[in-house]
């Protein structure tokens, strides 16, 4: 146990020391201020979820028998928590830092009850969301299957939350909110992303949709596709740019389509086919799909034979 013990100590003599190494590594970082709490961020994340589909995830953990009560208590802890963890990091605002805590929390309170009374807008924009969802798949048994287990409800759900606390300037919490629901869902959506109603999401493992991404009404994506930036090679000085694609109302993109650049904009009532790669705009109305694609069969005995898949003349062919 004696040498045991002298080898911890040893390790922990080594890790010391490559923490106090002198090149001001990022990692190294130990900071004066609170960090925020994930743990909590995800939790504030699942209360809202109760407000926002009372009759679907009840909150177990209250004895309560009315709505009333059980609302107030979410509220009340929502509230709570979301103040305590955007003044945290309204620290990470040099100008907000400088202003001192009291300021900072201050503001912190203003951001989380103007948060808070954007609710009822965000439970009609996913009212729309679980409709379109229902109205676009046939395979969608009732509503109540898509709220409790569609993964593309869930990240946009995420994504509209997110996206409120993001437009009222505040750093790092969106942006766990909607990694927690990347984690679970393989669904990507940077709360920075603007999305409009009716949005349905099929299937969704491998969807990318990136910051500056503007998506109009009842657009329809399918898994695997990238609506993303065509260059980041100039890292931090793109921030703030228009790099993502403007997506207009009543388009549908299917799987695997990448639609890259913020200067690219789809036409109204575009349909973009699978495994498409634009990085232009698209007029409206157009049909695109990838030009003379083909399926060969080819069997032990037997002749080789083509299919060619585009059997749409009206099709607008982008290569």
């Amino acid at each position: 146990m004696h040498q045991f013990n002298e080898t911890i100590g040893g390790l922990v003599d080594t890790l010391l020391a490559d923490y106090n190494r002198a090149e001001n590594r990022t990692i190294d970082a130990v900071t004066a201020f609170d960090q925020p709490n994930k743990d909590i961020v995800i939790d504030i994340l699942q209360k809202l979820r109760k407000i926002i589909f009372p009759g679907y995830f009840h909150a177990k953990a209250y004895r309560v028998y009315t709505l009333r009560n059980q609302t107030t208590m979410l509220l009340e802890d929502i509230i709570y928590n979301l103040i305590r963890q955007i003044t945290i990091v309204l620290e990470y605002i040099p100008e907000l830092k400088e202003a001192g805590h009291d300021a900072m929390a201050a503001r912190a309170e203003e951001i989380t009850l103007a948060f808070i009374a954007k609710i009822p807008e965000i439970r009609s924009f996913v009212e729309m969301d679980v409709q379109a969802a229902f109205d676009g798949d046939p395979a969608a048994f009732n509503k109540d299957e898509i709220i409790y287990s569609y993964p593309g409800l869930f990240a946009i759900l995420v994504s509209r939350i997110a996206h409120q606390l993001h437009i009222l300037g505040v750093p790092v919490i969106p942006r766990i909110m909607t990694e927690y629901a990347h984690s679970m869902t393989g669904i990507d959506i940077h709360p920075g992303a603007t999305l409009g109603r009716y949005f349905f999401i099929d299937h969704g493992t491998g969807i990318v949709i990136g910051e500056t991404t503007e998506i109009g009404d009842n657009v329809k994506v399918y898994q695997g596709v990238t609506l993303g930036a065509l260059s980041t090679r100039g890292g931090q000085s793109l921030k703030s740019k228009k790099r993502h694609p403007t997506i207009c109302d009543n388009v549908t993109i299917y799987s695997g389509a990448s639609i890259l650049g913020g200067d690219t904009v789809i036409g109204k009532g575009a349909v973009i086919g699978a495994n498409a790669f634009i990085t232009r705009s698209i007029p409206e109305g157009a049909k695109v799909s990838i030009k003379n694609q083909e399926l060969r069969y080819h069997y032990s005995g037997t002749k080789q034979s083509t299919e060619n898949l585009d059997s749409d003349d009206s099709w607008f062919y982008i290569i």
